[in-house]
Protein backbone atom coordinates (compact mmCIF):
# COMPACT_ATOMS: atom_id res chain seq x y z
CA UNK A 1 0.00 0.00 0.00
CA UNK A 2 1.09 3.76 -0.75
CA UNK A 3 0.32 5.38 3.07
CA UNK A 4 0.76 8.89 3.98
CA UNK A 5 2.35 10.53 7.06
CA UNK A 6 -0.29 11.94 8.68
CA UNK A 7 1.91 12.98 11.76
CA UNK A 8 5.55 12.68 12.81
CA UNK A 9 7.15 13.57 15.99
CA UNK A 10 10.08 12.50 17.74
CA UNK A 11 8.83 10.39 21.01
CA UNK A 12 12.92 10.64 21.84
CA UNK A 13 15.55 12.48 20.45
CA UNK A 14 16.67 9.23 18.32
CA UNK A 15 13.06 7.29 17.60
CA UNK A 16 10.02 9.14 15.17
CA UNK A 17 6.63 8.24 15.73
CA UNK A 18 4.79 8.30 12.57
CA UNK A 19 1.11 7.93 12.28
CA UNK A 20 0.34 6.48 8.25
CA UNK A 21 -3.39 6.88 6.68
CA UNK A 22 -4.22 5.69 3.09
CA UNK A 23 -5.14 8.81 1.06
CA UNK A 24 -8.15 7.37 -0.36
CA UNK A 25 -9.66 4.27 2.06
CA UNK A 26 -10.91 5.33 5.53
CA UNK A 27 -10.22 1.62 6.65
CA UNK A 28 -6.52 -0.62 6.73
CA UNK A 29 -6.56 -3.72 6.84
CA UNK A 30 -6.97 -5.97 10.13
CA UNK A 31 -4.25 -6.01 12.51
CA UNK A 32 -3.86 -7.60 15.98
CA UNK A 33 -1.90 -6.80 18.80
CA UNK A 34 2.29 -8.15 18.09
CA UNK A 35 1.79 -7.39 14.14
CA UNK A 36 4.56 -5.80 12.18
CA UNK A 37 4.53 -4.10 8.86
CA UNK A 38 7.26 -3.59 6.44
CA UNK A 39 8.25 -0.49 5.08
CA UNK A 40 9.58 -0.29 1.78
CA UNK A 41 12.33 2.38 0.89
CA UNK A 42 13.18 4.25 -2.32
CA UNK A 43 16.02 2.31 -3.21
CA UNK A 44 14.36 -1.38 -2.72
CA UNK A 45 15.31 -2.08 1.15
CA UNK A 46 12.61 -3.13 3.33
CA UNK A 47 12.42 -2.93 6.79
CA UNK A 48 10.52 -4.27 9.59
CA UNK A 49 8.64 -2.07 12.28
CA UNK A 50 6.06 -3.37 14.92
CA UNK A 51 2.45 -1.60 14.92
CA UNK A 52 2.44 0.23 18.49
CA UNK A 53 -1.23 2.07 17.66
CA UNK A 54 -4.81 0.52 18.82
CA UNK A 55 -5.63 -2.55 16.96
CA UNK A 56 -8.88 -1.68 17.16
CA UNK A 57 -8.51 1.82 15.04
CA UNK A 58 -8.14 1.14 11.44
CA UNK A 59 -7.69 4.66 10.80
CA UNK A 60 -4.39 4.61 11.00
CA UNK A 61 -1.29 2.22 11.89
CA UNK A 62 1.37 3.45 14.20
CA UNK A 63 5.20 2.60 13.78
CA UNK A 64 8.19 3.59 15.97
CA UNK A 65 11.74 4.04 13.89
CA UNK A 66 14.70 4.37 16.16
CA UNK A 67 17.97 5.82 14.27
CA UNK A 68 20.54 3.18 14.37
CA UNK A 69 23.80 5.01 13.90
CA UNK A 70 25.78 1.10 13.68
CA UNK A 71 22.68 -0.60 11.75
CA UNK A 72 22.39 -1.04 7.62
CA UNK A 73 21.33 2.55 6.46
CA UNK A 74 17.35 1.93 6.17
CA UNK A 75 16.88 4.18 9.77
CA UNK A 76 19.07 7.10 9.21
CA UNK A 77 17.45 7.39 5.56
CA UNK A 78 14.16 7.71 7.60
CA UNK A 79 14.93 9.86 10.09
CA UNK A 80 16.75 12.38 7.59
CA UNK A 81 14.05 12.21 4.73
CA UNK A 82 10.24 11.63 5.81
CA UNK A 83 8.37 14.29 6.51
CA UNK A 84 4.48 14.68 7.36
CA UNK A 85 2.68 14.75 4.04
CA UNK A 86 4.87 12.22 2.50
CA UNK A 87 3.80 9.08 1.00
CA UNK A 88 5.51 5.42 2.13
CA UNK A 89 4.96 1.55 0.75
CA UNK A 90 3.98 -0.11 2.98
CA UNK A 91 2.73 -3.83 3.46
CA UNK A 92 -0.15 -5.90 5.10
CA UNK A 93 0.07 -6.18 8.93
CA UNK A 94 1.82 -10.01 9.57
CA UNK A 95 2.08 -11.28 12.89
CA UNK A 96 4.85 -13.62 14.77
CA UNK A 97 3.99 -12.50 17.91
CA UNK A 98 0.33 -12.83 18.09
CA UNK A 99 -1.47 -12.52 22.07
CA UNK A 100 -2.83 -15.73 23.43
CA UNK A 101 -6.44 -15.76 24.74
CA UNK A 102 -5.67 -18.69 27.34
CA UNK A 103 -3.47 -16.80 29.88
CA UNK A 104 -4.99 -15.41 33.10
CA UNK A 105 -2.06 -13.35 33.71
CA UNK A 106 0.21 -11.50 31.34
CA UNK A 107 4.07 -10.38 31.52
CA UNK A 108 5.40 -7.87 29.11
CA UNK A 109 9.32 -7.16 29.13
CA UNK A 110 10.64 -4.31 27.15
CA UNK A 111 14.06 -2.93 26.15
CA UNK A 112 14.29 0.30 24.80
CA UNK A 113 12.63 0.41 21.23
CA UNK A 114 11.26 -3.33 21.93
CA UNK A 115 8.35 -1.47 23.64
CA UNK A 116 6.15 -1.21 19.77
CA UNK A 117 4.46 -4.84 19.97
CA UNK A 118 4.24 -4.99 23.69
CA UNK A 119 2.47 -1.44 23.33
CA UNK A 120 -0.30 -2.79 21.38
CA UNK A 121 -0.69 -5.43 23.45
CA UNK A 122 -1.20 -3.73 26.94
CA UNK A 123 -3.74 -1.55 25.07
CA UNK A 124 -5.72 -4.95 23.86
CA UNK A 125 -5.08 -6.86 27.45
CA UNK A 126 -6.42 -3.33 29.24
CA UNK A 127 -9.23 -3.39 26.72
CA UNK A 128 -9.85 -7.07 27.81
CA UNK A 129 -9.79 -6.34 31.07
CA UNK A 130 -7.01 -8.80 31.59
CA UNK A 131 -4.05 -8.82 34.79
CA UNK A 132 -1.01 -7.64 33.41
CA UNK A 133 2.32 -6.46 34.28
CA UNK A 134 4.29 -4.14 31.90
CA UNK A 135 8.52 -4.07 32.84
CA UNK A 136 10.32 -1.30 30.72
CA UNK A 137 13.90 -1.31 30.43
CA UNK A 138 15.76 1.59 28.96
CA UNK A 139 18.64 4.28 30.38
CA UNK A 140 16.50 6.82 31.61
CA UNK A 141 13.06 8.37 30.82
CA UNK A 142 14.13 10.95 28.02
CA UNK A 143 15.62 7.68 26.30
CA UNK A 144 12.51 5.76 26.72
CA UNK A 145 10.55 5.57 23.45
CA UNK A 146 6.39 6.16 24.13
CA UNK A 147 6.80 6.48 27.67
CA UNK A 148 3.98 9.57 28.33
CA UNK A 149 1.02 6.68 25.88
CA UNK A 150 2.31 4.07 28.01
CA UNK A 151 2.28 5.34 31.39
CA UNK A 152 -1.34 6.20 30.22
CA UNK A 153 -2.28 3.18 29.61
CA UNK A 154 -0.90 0.49 32.19
CA UNK A 155 -1.09 2.88 35.10
CA UNK A 156 0.53 1.12 37.92
CA UNK A 157 0.97 -2.30 36.14
CA UNK A 158 3.88 -0.70 34.27
CA UNK A 159 7.60 -0.69 36.15
CA UNK A 160 9.86 1.00 34.89
CA UNK A 161 13.74 0.12 35.21
CA UNK A 162 15.97 2.87 34.45
CA UNK A 163 19.85 1.71 33.66
CA UNK A 164 21.10 5.20 34.22
CA UNK A 165 19.43 5.42 37.88
CA UNK A 166 21.23 2.13 38.57
CA UNK A 167 17.65 0.62 38.44
CA UNK A 168 18.21 -2.91 36.35
CA UNK A 169 15.88 -5.21 35.38
CA UNK A 170 15.88 -8.81 37.04
CA UNK A 171 14.33 -12.12 35.33
CA UNK A 172 14.11 -13.12 38.94
CA UNK A 173 11.31 -10.74 39.18
CA UNK A 174 8.90 -12.49 37.42
CA UNK A 175 8.77 -15.14 39.96
CA UNK A 176 8.11 -18.74 39.75
CA UNK A 177 6.37 -20.69 36.93
CA UNK A 178 2.58 -20.06 36.75
CA UNK A 179 0.65 -22.72 33.97
CA UNK A 180 -2.10 -19.57 33.82
CA UNK A 181 1.04 -16.94 33.04
CA UNK A 182 2.54 -16.29 29.27
CA UNK A 183 5.88 -13.68 28.96
CA UNK A 184 6.46 -11.74 26.07
CA UNK A 185 9.49 -9.97 25.95
CA UNK A 186 11.00 -8.28 22.81
CA UNK A 187 14.56 -5.94 22.77
CA UNK A 188 18.09 -6.38 22.52
CA UNK A 189 19.59 -9.80 22.75
CA UNK A 190 21.33 -9.62 26.00
CA UNK A 191 17.38 -9.08 26.96
CA UNK A 192 16.28 -11.62 25.65
CA UNK A 193 19.21 -13.95 26.65
CA UNK A 194 18.47 -13.18 30.04
CA UNK A 195 15.10 -14.10 29.89
CA UNK A 196 14.98 -17.16 28.49
CA UNK A 197 17.73 -18.45 30.90
CA UNK A 198 15.25 -17.21 33.78
CA UNK A 199 12.33 -19.26 32.08
CA UNK A 200 14.69 -22.14 30.46
CA UNK A 201 12.20 -24.39 32.83
CA UNK A 202 9.06 -22.90 31.32
CA UNK A 203 7.35 -24.58 28.87
CA UNK A 204 8.05 -22.95 24.91
CA UNK A 205 4.79 -21.90 24.87
CA UNK A 206 4.26 -19.74 27.12
CA UNK A 207 7.90 -17.69 26.58
CA UNK A 208 7.55 -15.54 23.23
CA UNK A 209 9.69 -13.21 22.27
CA UNK A 210 11.22 -11.63 18.60
CA UNK A 211 14.36 -9.68 17.45
CA UNK A 212 14.57 -8.18 14.07
CA UNK A 213 18.07 -8.79 14.23
CA UNK A 214 19.91 -11.88 11.85
CA UNK A 215 21.44 -14.13 13.20
CA UNK A 216 25.21 -13.68 13.99
CA UNK A 217 27.64 -16.90 14.65
CA UNK A 218 30.81 -16.75 13.26
CA UNK A 219 31.99 -19.96 13.56
CA UNK A 220 28.83 -20.76 11.23
CA UNK A 221 30.80 -22.03 7.94
CA UNK A 222 28.09 -22.66 5.37
CA UNK A 223 28.30 -25.77 2.58
CA UNK A 224 27.01 -26.81 -0.27
CA UNK A 225 23.76 -28.82 -0.38
CA UNK A 226 21.27 -29.87 -3.02
CA UNK A 227 17.89 -29.19 -3.27
CA UNK A 228 14.57 -30.74 -4.85
CA UNK A 229 11.63 -29.28 -5.24
CA UNK A 230 9.19 -32.05 -4.58
CA UNK A 231 6.46 -30.56 -7.06
CA UNK A 232 8.62 -30.48 -10.10
CA UNK A 233 11.78 -33.03 -9.38
CA UNK A 234 13.87 -30.50 -10.16
CA UNK A 235 17.50 -30.84 -8.41
CA UNK A 236 19.72 -27.26 -7.72
CA UNK A 237 23.03 -27.09 -5.98
CA UNK A 238 23.03 -24.66 -3.14
CA UNK A 239 26.93 -22.99 -3.09
CA UNK A 240 28.38 -21.64 -0.34
CA UNK A 241 27.61 -18.18 -0.95
CA UNK A 242 24.07 -18.07 -2.25
CA UNK A 243 20.67 -19.13 -0.42
CA UNK A 244 17.94 -21.20 -0.95
CA UNK A 245 15.79 -18.35 -1.49
CA UNK A 246 18.63 -16.96 -4.60
CA UNK A 247 18.77 -20.46 -5.77
CA UNK A 248 15.38 -21.15 -6.40
CA UNK A 249 14.54 -17.33 -7.70
CA UNK A 250 17.97 -17.77 -9.98
CA UNK A 251 15.62 -20.64 -11.53
CA UNK A 252 12.97 -18.76 -12.05
CA UNK A 253 10.81 -19.88 -8.99
CA UNK A 254 8.75 -16.05 -7.77
CA UNK A 255 9.25 -16.52 -4.51
CA UNK A 256 8.17 -13.98 -1.63
CA UNK A 257 10.28 -12.48 0.90
CA UNK A 258 11.31 -9.21 3.09
CA UNK A 259 14.02 -9.10 5.47
CA UNK A 260 15.90 -11.99 4.33
CA UNK A 261 17.75 -12.15 7.44
CA UNK A 262 15.46 -14.76 8.84
CA UNK A 263 13.06 -12.60 11.28
CA UNK A 264 10.25 -11.63 9.60
CA UNK A 265 8.51 -14.86 8.08
CA UNK A 266 7.48 -14.23 4.88
CA UNK A 267 9.45 -16.78 2.74
CA UNK A 268 8.60 -20.35 4.87
CA UNK A 269 8.16 -22.59 2.80
CA UNK A 270 7.42 -26.69 3.88
CA UNK A 271 9.99 -29.50 3.37
CA UNK A 272 9.39 -33.43 3.32
CA UNK A 273 12.98 -34.51 4.37
CA UNK A 274 16.69 -33.58 4.72
CA UNK A 275 18.51 -32.59 7.70
CA UNK A 276 18.15 -28.81 8.16
CA UNK A 277 20.04 -26.36 9.64
CA UNK A 278 17.35 -23.37 11.16
CA UNK A 279 18.97 -19.77 10.98
CA UNK A 280 16.11 -18.04 11.66
CA UNK A 281 14.58 -16.18 14.77
CA UNK A 282 10.98 -16.79 14.13
CA UNK A 283 9.87 -20.38 13.97
CA UNK A 284 9.22 -22.09 17.20
CA UNK A 285 11.04 -25.45 17.48
CA UNK A 286 7.36 -27.01 17.24
CA UNK A 287 7.28 -26.09 13.28
CA UNK A 288 10.31 -26.84 12.78
CA UNK A 289 10.28 -30.65 11.55
CA UNK A 290 8.72 -29.29 8.37
CA UNK A 291 9.18 -25.75 7.56
CA UNK A 292 12.40 -23.39 6.89
CA UNK A 293 12.59 -20.22 6.05
CA UNK A 294 14.42 -19.66 2.86
CA UNK A 295 16.81 -16.70 3.03
CA UNK A 296 18.81 -18.43 5.98
CA UNK A 297 18.10 -22.14 6.31
CA UNK A 298 20.64 -24.89 4.79
CA UNK A 299 20.74 -28.19 5.32
CA UNK A 300 23.05 -31.09 5.46
CA UNK A 301 24.03 -33.01 2.21
CA UNK A 302 20.19 -32.24 0.68
CA UNK A 303 16.96 -31.08 1.61
CA UNK A 304 13.18 -31.76 -0.89
CA UNK A 305 11.19 -28.51 -0.63
CA UNK A 306 7.08 -28.10 -0.48
CA UNK A 307 7.08 -24.76 -2.15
Amino acid sequence: MKLRIEKLRHTTPDVLHLHLVHPLRPALPEWSAGAHVDLRMPDGRVRQYSLCGDPDDRSRYEIAIKREVMGRGGSIWAHENLREGDEVHVSAPRNNLPLTAEGQRYILIAGGIGITPLLSMARTLKRCDKNFTLHYCARSAAEAPLLAELSEICGPSLQCWFSGSSARFDPASIGPYDEDTHVYVCGPQRLLDAVQSALSAWPEDQVHSEVFQMTVDENFKPEPFEATVASTGQRFLVPTDKSLLDVLRDNDFAMPSSCEMGVCGSCECGYRDGLVLHRDKVLPTSKRQDRLMLCVSRARVSVTLDL
